[in-house]
């Protein structure tokens, strides 16, 4: 499985290849070796983990070794390592219990017959298949990779010179002449209006869009058809759906609590905003990674910063150096998934084995964020509403400041004892912390003692008034008194900030050798100069050096990135199809000169994601039909694009498509989440990590933990079961058919219409409608002369809930 795909199944592991026979190795290897190895070591001394800095997974690691020296001397067991640490002669491998007699032997013997690693004796066998890396270098050949280059806008090519409509189609027009693959012909209007309505807006178009389109017979009725759609406020709603996937959205802490964040969606109203205003990708970027550094007067900007606050947290987590250190990983890893498409969670504990990352890349990377902090605070809309906030609450505080003070008098006991303990029950290093004065504590330590201060107004402060005892009812009567006096709501945002212009040292792990500390900096392979780094009165001006990086005009990766994703929402699969690995374990682009000219088109003009779009979907290439070509044989995969992939549906899309036809679909925009049940957008409703809807979670929605890049698309029973009985199919079935039922019973025909058109975009066939007519009479019961309201009533629900079944109301072609 490539990554970036989201699936609840983990991804094999080196571990499992491990285990994986290697055809035509050496039979005793691949039966009796490996097989220990796997078992025995890789635990401690595999990709993940490098006891004493030994891997055993290949032969070139074996025999380079770790801290004691190489473990292997090729035909002399007596004077390997690996075989002393067997026997627990000095090391002990494994560190408990001595291996039996007879697998000591197997390895023995394997080592003394010069230790032949799946069939092979020389160095580089690795158990992926891929030539191991030497630590800590970069080479030429790295540096050559085809995603470090800086894009160059190629000379368009003269194929499809009497097919293409854009210049994308002349780069697929010369791949298919190349291959003798003919092009499909163009879709009809109904199939061309659903698709791109879809694509664009999440949403199936109307019958009367749907009439207006086909019958539009002026040269540029598609072109219009575009630019409506993309300057619908449903854009923003359907594009921001593929983002939020890749930074892991989501409305809940996770882990075992799950807690919710009531203010978690004031970021997801910033993404939605921000493509259906076409801000420029490259502003995008600056505003979710240094937003309070480069806009701090701008609210948007300062909302977009909670792209550091979407990661988990745990608020009962007493290891507080362990928490911080994880979100801290966590940061890093997805802004390398979504900027950069460089998988480089590989490289926290060592260079990476394949990828041209190294250990301190990572680590330099994270040095970006070491200044952060996290808060939740007012963020308003401008000046004159907070001004406006500011003497709202005054007057509030002046009214009430008796009530509070008597409340606060009756908690004054129980927030002394617990200030008196504060932290007690947390590990030595993190009460010294909290004890510290403020003045004194670093900014490692301040980052540290925020977030158990975090932990602890939870825990305790928050929970003082159940401690009230015989006075917790005076208590509560004093609150509802206070709760009846409303105060104003302030506008709060999960932001990022800064601690100041100093930040916390940043250390590489050193296992048993000494910790090294690193400075920002770029990933070496990519040869850019040092961080032009500004430090402000109030922050470090580190986020704000990477942001500007990221987003120089000739940067390799950034715009690359973002394009492919585009067309990966456009046809299922990117240009390069592990949209967020486009490192050497990833796959190559099947267009390389189309991408990198869609790269520069980009960047040239503004940045614009909406321009992208409109390239792609006025493209020939994107308006061909789904079937019709010898290339669904030639090219089972469609990578070379000699017609339309057809796609299923998504999560959140089929639950909008079943409001959308069966009437109740409320556009109502922004604000806080909304529970399932409403018939609001899916991009609107809750996103628990824990809990999601049970429809959208059948159908592969991103989990919210870690970087979606590319949804799984499976079919199982669980889905079919939820569209038969599944409660809100069975209402949205029994909804479309009120919608469409002819009121007076006699016009059937004229309901069967109205239901094909609003579900899939057409006027039923003579076959289809005699067919469903058919079905009609026995379900209502005209052939048994039992006609009722009830009948007729559940007669059409059921036809109508046939249609949301089907592959058609499903699938866009």
């Amino acid at each position: 499985m490539p990554r970036g795909v989201c699936s609840f199944v983990i991804a094999p592991t080196i571990l499992a290849l491990l285990t994986i026979p290697v055809v035509g190795a050496d039979d005793h290897f691949e039966k009796s070796v490996r097989p220990l190895l796997a078992e025995h070591c890789l635990r401690c001394h595999g990709p993940d983990k490098q006891k004493g800095g030994l891997r055993v997974d290949s032969r070139e690691a074996l025999l380079t070794g770790g801290e004691s020296g190489p473990a292997l001397v090729l035909g002399k067991p007596d004077e390997s390592l690996f075989v002393q640490a067997l026997k627990h002669q000095g090391l002990k491998m494994p560190p408990g219990k001595q291996l039996p007699d007879e697998q000591v032997a197997v390895l023995t013997k394997w080592i003394k017959d010069g230790a032949t690693w799946g069939g092979q004796t020389t160095t580089t066998g690795s158990a992926t298949g891929h030539a191991a890396r030497k630590p800590g270098q970069i080479t030429d050949t790295d540096r050559g990779w085809w995603a470090f280059q800086k894009p160059t806008r190629s000379e368009l090519p003269k194929a499809g010179a009497n097919w293409a409509k854009t210049p994308i189609d002349h780069f697929i027009a010369q791949r298919l002449e190349a291959e003798k693959l003919p092009h499909a012909a163009e879709a009809s209007r109904e199939t061309l209006i659903r698709r791109l309505t879809f694509d664009l807006t999440g949403l199936p178009p109307t019958p009367a869009e749907v009439t207006a389109f086909v019958e539009d017979r002026s040269a540029d009725a598609y072109e219009k058809l575009v630019e409506r759609l993309l300057a619908s406020p449903r854009y923003g709603e359907r594009q921001s759906r593929a983002w939020l996937d890749v930074v892991r959205y989501a409305e809940s802490d996770g882990y075992r609590a799950d807690g919710a964040r009531p203010h978690a969606w004031k970021y997801r109203d910033y993404v939605i905003r921000a493509f259906n205003a076409d801000i420029g990708y490259d502003r995008f970027v600056r505003e979710q990674l240094a937003g309070d550094e480069l806009y701090p007067n701008d609210p948007n900007a300062l909302i977009a910063t909670g792209y550091f606050r979407l990661g988990q947290y745990e608020y009962n987590q007493k290891d507080v150096r362990g928490q911080w250190a994880a979100i801290q990983n966590d940061i890093t890893d997805v802004t390398a998934d979504a900027f950069l498409a460089l998988g480089m969670g590989c490289a926290r504990c060592h260079d990476h084995k394949f990828d041209p990352v190294l250990q301190k890349d990572y680590f330099s990377l994270q040095s970006f964020f070491a200044g952060i902090r996290f808060v939740d605070e007012p963020v308003f809309p401008s000046a004159a509403a907070k001004t406006e906030y500011e003497a709202q609450l005054a007057a509030w505080e002046v009214k009430t400041a008796t009530l509070r003070e008597k409340m606060a008098a009756l908690l004054s006991p129980v927030v002394a004892k617990i200030q008196a303990n504060m932290g007690n029950t947390y590990p030595p290093e993190i009460q010294a912390v909290l004890r510290k004065p403020a003045a004194e504590r670093n900014p490692g330590e301040r980052q540290l003692y925020e977030l158990a201060m975090r932990q602890i107004r939870e825990l305790e402060f928050d929970r003082a008034p159940a401690h009230l005892g015989k006075r917790k009812d005076e208590y509560d009567a004093l609150k509802k008194e206070l709760d009846a006096t409303a105060k104003p709501a302030a506008p709060m945002a999960m932001i990022a900030r800064d601690l100041g212009p100093d930040a916390a040292e940043v250390l590489i792990p050193g296992g048993r050798k000494k910790a090294v500390a690193v400075e920002p900096a770029f990933p070496v392979v990519l040869g850019a100069s040092p961080p032009a780094i500004h430090t402000r009165r109030d922050s470090t001006g580190r986020r704000a050096a990477l942001a500007e990086w990221l987003t120089q005009k000739d940067h390799p990766l950034t715009a690359r990135v973002m394009v492919n994703r585009i067309w990966q929402g456009h046809f299922g699969s990117g240009l390069v199809a592990t949209a967020s690995d486009f490192g050497t374990l990833g796959e190559k682009p099947s267009h390389p000169e189309l991408l990198d000219w869609l790269a520069v088109e980009f960047v040239e003009h503004g940045w614009s994601m909406k321009h992208i779009h409109r390239l792609i979907v006025t493209s020939a290439v994107y308006r061909q039909a789904s079937v019709g070509t010898k290339g669904a044989t030639a090219d089972p995969e469609n990578r070379l694009l000699s017609r339309m992939s057809v796609r299923r549906l998504d999560a959140e899309q089929v639950r909008d498509a079943m409001l959308a036809v069966s009437g109740e679909l409320k556009l109502d925009a922004g604000g806080p989440a909304v529970p399932a049940s409403t018939p609001q957008r899916s991009v609107y409703t809750r996103v628990h990590r824990n809990s999601p809807d049970p429809l959208i979670a059948s159908f592969d929605v991103a989990d919210g933990i870690t970087s979606c890049a590319r949804r799984n698309i499976t079919v199982t029973p669980t889905q079919a079961l939820l569209l038969m009985n599944g409660n809100g199919t069975l209402a949205r079935a029994e909804a479309f058919a009120a919608r469409v039922m002819p009121a007076d019973g006699k016009n059937a025909p004229a309901g069967v219409t109205e239901a094909y058109r609003r579900a899939f975009g057409r006027s039923p066939t003579t076959e289809e409608a005699a067919e469903a007519l058919e079905f009609l009479k026995q379900q209502v019961g005209v052939a048994r002369n039992a006609v009722t309201p009830d009948s007729r009533r559940k007669g059409w629900s059921d036809f109508c809930h046939s249609l949301l079944n089907s592959n058609e109301f499903l699938y866009i072609d």
